[in-house]
């Protein structure tokens, strides 16, 4: 059966008259009879008796009124949720991988929330790098720290430096093994200023570009480690006692231009 008879069955239900159904879908009378005498021919039932003067509804014509209303109600909603997918885009996000078990999340599940059709494809760097794609066109967006000064990109959660260590190790040793990220990351340079300003003796055993190549060594009690409270894990301790260490913000910056999605979100949850 075709749907825009049945709409238009349905609308003859709702007026009562051919006349003002037919204005109603925007068709001419004559044109709304047509359709409805082709709609019986395919059903091989009449849809429609007089009662006196007017038009009313036969049996058969209540009967394909209550199922047209449930075939247009799964139609519409199923035409709309299809439509959803229109020009539909993955929003490219970046994110370090010290934020992947916990700010990430978070993130992802806004933009789900808002929009449920989103495919999100997910790249882990260093937050360097990831500003150099959001530059050159590359990412939708991305997940990084920012300078204590900036107000740049979404607030997302602020982080605190810590120590970290094996659940064994000894922080007697001397000089101290440090195992630390790369040179641009914030608790590299606090975590050597800070040893050095107390005259604590140290050597830099490694420099790791993920969180998780630093975690493993650190658990494995061959030196200690400075990041960020929300990327430690149950495999390393927190020390009490050592140097203080800064703390940062976790942001969420938008390339040029932007994935429409992330305006929905953002409009939203901020």
């Amino acid at each position: 059966m075709d749907i825009d008879a049945l709409r238009s069955l349905l609308a003859f239900s709702e007026t009562g008259s051919f006349t003002r159904a037919a204005k109603q879908i925007n068709r001419t009378q004559s044109a709304f009879s047509a359709q409805m005498k082709k709609l019986e021919a395919e059903i091989g039932a009449v849809l429609f008796e007089r009662d006196g003067r007017n038009m009313v509804l036969s049996e058969a014509g209540l009967s394909l009124k209550a199922h047209a209303e449930r075939i247009l109600s799964l139609h519409d909603a199923a035409l709309h949720q299809v439509k959803r997918y229109q020009n539909k885009t993955a929003l490219r996000l970046g994110c370090p991988e010290d934020y992947n078990d916990t700010v990430l999340p978070k993130v992802v599940a806004a933009i789900n929330e808002v929009e449920p059709t989103c495919s999100v494809q997910i790249f882990s760097q260093p937050s360097v790098m990831l500003r150099e794609w959001l530059d050159e066109g590359k990412l939708d967006a991305a997940i990084v720290t920012r300078a204590p000064d900036s107000e740049e990109g979404y607030w997302l959660e602020s982080d605190k430096g810590v120590w970290i260590a094996g659940h064994d190790f000894d922080t007697d040793i001397t000089p101290l093994p440090l195992v630390l990220f790369q040179t641009d990351c914030k608790y590299h340079a606090a975590a050597l200023d800070s040893l050095t300003k107390r005259g604590i003796a140290h050597r830099l055993l490694a420099c790791c570009n993920t969180a998780s190549a630093q975690r493993a060594l650190v658990a494995k009690g061959m030196g200690v480690g400075a990041m960020g409270r929300l990327s430690t894990n149950k495999d390393v301790k927190i020390l009490n006692g050592m140097p203080p260490l800064p703390s940062v913000d976790i942001v969420l910056l938008t390339g040029t231009n932007p994935h429409p999605t992330l305006a929905n979100v953002f409009i939203k949850h901020q």
